[in-house]
């Protein structure tokens, strides 16, 4: 969704060039199953539609068949959930989606959604991995999430050069000409409320500073239960709905090359609803992982030195809770991982490893206050998920807002600068007293 990053900065009277610059990447993902099958997820349609041949004879048609079906869910849910404020579920109920309740299919779940349109088990395995893209299993969430897959094979995948954090630079350097005030080093320990109002945040230090208004882009679990006083009631309930999942990293610095990596690849698993259950019912990690690897190298060469790569590796993991114990268990899964990598072709990686570091759901949880290590906030395992959501105003609180992933839209760059933008658009609107 590169024309979120181009409106942002259009809004600001300024053109994205000049700050970043975005490629689109072919194939946007190269997917390998244990039988030794490969596809590539290519953007150009006809290159796409003769892999789909390869792989899954016949089925070319059913593909564009799926994204008439999931084109049809993105024009239902794009006005409601995505382009406009969402402050709770009455924003949500207006006359045009209460029309279109039956085109978002949110009464079966992504998995039979896919069956439907699908024969090959290659290709429904690759559109059921779209519901992971906001945490969830792909057999409890809601067929609406198909949208995902749609939005990716009709806009594309694209790469930031030099990386994502080239983004947090360019957001930086763009709001610091407009005159914004950042501080760093600078943890806030309280937001302040008087009378059911937030006011200003309190530093760690001890520092109050007034405002206004506050936008908070922490969790808003980890908000509730910690920054905001009295607000037990809140954070309870929203610790016993159901999260979304964690993640297992493993960031490598390899002196080795793997030609038959592309920018973005999935090793997938022998058993897809067997690890879904395993991390959402059971609360451990996989035995046998579908595992994601970025090479950014493969983009951008100065990422790693001559005949060198750098391998990001991720892989789906269980909150934290007191079935798994990773600081005993993270070297064990994370051989787990290496090995299987090694097994799906790329040959004596261990041995190649020359810089590693692991990130458990415990290191995401202390490193970004999510609660648990979830990385999408709550997971979206039921028709109604969306609804559960913290609205983008917080509840019973007067001028205090949540943006980020674990609010409205959800999670992910594009949808985290979304919920930006109609906070932005919700502040504008009660100062000059008009509804967006």
């Amino acid at each position: 969704m590169p024309w979120v990053i181009e409106e942002l900065f259009h809004f600001a009277e300024r053109d994205y060039r000049d700050y970043l610059t975005l490629e689109q990447i072919e194939p946007t993902c190269r997917y390998r199953w244990p039988d030794g099958t490969q596809f590539n997820a290519w953007q150009q349609l006809p290159q796409l539609v003769q892999e789909i041949e390869r792989v899954a004879p016949g089925e070319a048609e059913n593909l564009f068949r799926f994204l008439a079906y999931s084109a049809r869910i993105y024009n239902a849910v794009a006005g409601t959930f995505l382009l406009r404020p969402f402050g709770g579920i009455a924003d949500a109920l207006t006359p045009q989606m209460l029309r279109n309740g039956p085109r978002i299919d949110a009464l079966r779940s992504v998995d039979a959604a896919v069956r439907a349109h699908f024969r090959s088990p290659y290709l429904r395995q690759i559109f059921n991995r779209y519901a992971t893209y906001n945490g969830s299993s792909p057999y409890r969430s809601p067929a609406t999430f198909n949208v995902i897959s749609y939005i990716e094979v009709a806009e594309g995948g694209w790469y930031i050069h030099g990386g994502m954090y080239q983004l947090a630079e360019a957001l930086q350097r763009l709001a610091k000409e407009l005159g914004v005030c950042i501080r760093t080093q600078a943890e806030v320990v309280e937001i302040v409320l008087r009378d059911k109002r937030a006011c200003g945040v309190r530093l760690r230090d001890g520092q109050e500073l007034i405002a206004t208004r506050v936008v908070a882009n922490v969790d808003p679990g980890f908000a509730y239960q910690y920054l905001i006083p009295g607000q037990n009631a809140m954070a309870r309930r929203l610790r016993s709905l159901e999260a979304s999942c964690s993640g297992f990293i493993i960031l490598l610095g390899v002196d080795k090359q793997y030609p038959q990596l592309a920018h973005h690849n999935i090793f997938f698993s022998a058993d897809y609803p067997a690890e879904f259950r395993a991390i959402f019912d059971k609360g451990v990690p996989a035995v046998d992982p579908t595992i994601y690897v970025a090479a950014s190298c493969i983009s951008d060469p100065q990422h790693a030195p001559t005949g060198h790569m750098n391998l990001f590796v991720l892989v789906n993991a269980p909150t934290l809770n007191k079935r798994v114990d990773w600081r005993r268990e993270a070297k064990a899964y994370r051989d787990l991982v290496v090995h299987k990598l090694e097994r799906m072709g790329l040959e004596h990686l261990h041995q190649a490893v020359q810089f590693e570091a692991i990130w458990t759901p415990e290191d995401i949880a202390q490193r970004y206050n999510a609660a648990g290590g979830a990385i999408y906030g709550l997971a979206s395992n039921n028709p109604f998920a969306a609804f559960m959501r913290p609205p983008l105003r917080a509840s019973g609180i007067e001028q205090l807002y949540f943006v980020g992933g674990g609010t409205h839209p959800g999670g992910g760059i594009p949808l985290v600068l979304l919920s930006g933008k109609a906070v932005a658009e919700q502040i504008i609107s009660e100062m000059h007293g008009y509804k967006v």
